[in-house]
């Protein structure tokens, strides 16, 4: 089975997109540094990081970049699989 690098490009880019977003969405509501505090402290660990104020354009970046990461990542994931799965003649 082929995989279609554009579609499969599209799907981790905006896969990686949203979960930013809803990260972003976290920090924007204030509620990102309790789910932090919590994920450390589940995990037996102090947590060293703070979550700074949220800011619109910082956010577009992040979800932007993620966006393009995914794309690429999906593009060329789905060109080696179509390597390994050539079609049988």
């Amino acid at each position: 089975m082929r995989a279609n690098p554009l579609k499969v490009g599209l799907v981790f880019g905006l896969f990686l997109a949203l979960w930013h977003a809803g990260w972003a969405a976290l920090v924007a509501t204030g509620i990102a540094q309790k789910l932090l505090d919590f994920v450390f402290w589940v995990h037996f660990l102090t947590p060293p990081y703070r979550v700074e104020p949220f800011a619109l354009a910082r956010a577009g970046i992040l979800v932007g970049v993620t966006f393009g990461v995914g794309l690429v990542g999906g593009f060329v994931g789905a060109l080696i699989w179509n390597a390994f799965h050539r079609a049988r003649v």
